[in-house]
């Protein structure tokens, strides 16, 4: 079994001074080093970090704890199949790709609802908590507000996304509405998906926008970037770098066919493809084909701490997210940000929240989805104006700063707490 609990850092007992905060969520690190996406742990270590006593509750998952302490958050995991091998509907990927590529996942999901309405109610019901936020519309903002309202416990439901544009169809969009309608307040993490959810509820009041933060490169360890520049980079020719799930809706077929276009004009041209998912034996096939295998260097999952090294041993940062075929699109897109921060110019598409951040000719310049000769294009234009590029970064590492840093929206979201508390 997979521990990975840090034990010296368990959290000790309750501090009265501090408010007690429930997140409940669907997706969240199963042990240290897990590739789950890591922005609602960070929101609840910056949370606590100001003043908050946040723990999370989520579903269990094979190998990890029903109980601990991950990264100095109090973590509980109910547990909704046995044996634990059954648990396949979150993690690895997301709830949503699990029932899309094991249609069999469907049938869990009333064990995994009902055991997630029974754990949230056993930490409400005693007033454990002094506020509960949920995150993703469903079950999640569905479940917790239909025991909060009742209880009188403020309920923040933030929407990521993915859970606007997907989950499609008369019965799921009522449910939605009914999600909405019972939060004290609705967060979005850019104007997509605000768009998504206002469409779901008009004349919904309490929407706020607050997007999820990125981390600051405080300390880039220089000799790992130095070294991954040293390897990878060709000659005077520009290495670009990729992050993302290796996914159909993540584009990276569209910018290897973009690299392919490259190599006449720019024969020194390099990638790095930072990342892993189901796609990635089909993508690493792609590049054989195109001739780009000894260009595109698979580098497999990152750990988060060293991913800012990755990102600087870069020339240029290209996110090609396209919309998926059941309505998903990059609703905020953190690596876009992280690029911003790490002082490399950025590539992206029209897509999505993306363009919250990717201002055309201002912080990045933007391409049409699904076109790797736009692609090709941008990167050509950033690559042979180096005053362009110094503009662009500059541009767009001064608006991550102000805008998009774990502690700016921490900031954000203890102040929405506030409001609320002060309003019972």
């Amino acid at each position: 079994m997979r521990t990975g609990l840090d034990e010296a850092r368990r959290a000790g007992p309750a501090d009265p001074g501090r408010r007690r905060v429930l997140f409940v969520t669907s997706s969240f690190p199963r042990w240290e080093g897990d590739s789950t996406t890591h922005f609602v742990l960070h929101l609840a270590q910056d949370l606590c970090d100001c003043g908050w006593q946040v723990s999370v509750l989520a579903p269990h998952a094979p190998g990890a704890r029903t109980r601990g302490v991950l990264g100095g958050v109090p973590v509980s995991r109910f547990r909704y199949l046995w044996p634990e091998r059954l648990e396949t509907v979150c993690y690895d990927g997301g709830a949503l790709q699990n029932l899309q590529r094991n249609r069999s996942n469907l049938l869990k999901l009333p064990l995994l609802v009902a055991a997630e309405w029974l754990a949230v109610a056993r930490r409400l019901v005693p007033r454990r908590f002094d506020l509960v936020h949920s995150h993703w519309i469903l079950p999640q903002g569905l479940v917790t507000g239909l025991l909060a309202g009742p209880l009188r416990v403020p309920h923040v439901l933030t929407v990521h996304g993915g859970d606007a544009f997907a989950l499609r169809g008369r019965l799921l969009r009522s449910a939605k509405f009914m999600a909405l309608g019972l939060a004290d307040a609705v967060t979005v993490n850019s104007s997509a998906t605000e768009a998504a959810i206002t469409a779901i509820r008009p004349g919904l009041a309490s929407v706020r926008r607050i997007p999820m933060g990125a981390s600051t490169p405080s300390s880039v360890d220089g000799k790992l970037a130095k070294r991954l520049r040293e390897r990878h980079r060709r000659d005077a020719g520009p290495l670009l770098v990729f992050v993302g799930r290796m996914v159909p809706e993540k584009g990276l077929d569209d910018l290897l066919r973009a690299i392919g276009l490259l190599v006449t004009e720019t024969p020194s041209v390099t990638c790095l493809a930072v990342g892993d998912g189901p796609e990635r034996e089909n993508l690493e096939s792609l590049a054989r084909q195109l001739g780009l295998a000894e260009r595109v260097h698979f580098t497999g999952w990152v750990q988060p701490e060293n991913l800012p090294a990755y990102l600087q041993a870069a020339d240029i940062f290209v996110g090609p997210s396209r919309t998926g075929v059941d309505g998903w699109r990059e609703a905020q897109g953190l690596t876009f940000i992280e690029a911003m921060l790490a002082g490399i110019p950025v590539v992206a598409t029209a897509s999505g929240g993306i363009v919250d951040a990717v201002r055309d000719g201002e912080t990045g310049i933007l391409v049409p989805e699904a076109s790797p000769p736009a692609i090709a294009e941008a990167v050509e234009r950033i690559w042979s104006d180096p005053e362009l590029r110094v503009r662009l970064s500059s541009a767009a590492e001064k608006l991550a700063m102000e805008r998009f840093t774990r502690r700016a929206s921490a900031a954000c979201f203890a102040a929405l707490y506030e409001s609320l508390l002060g309003a019972v």
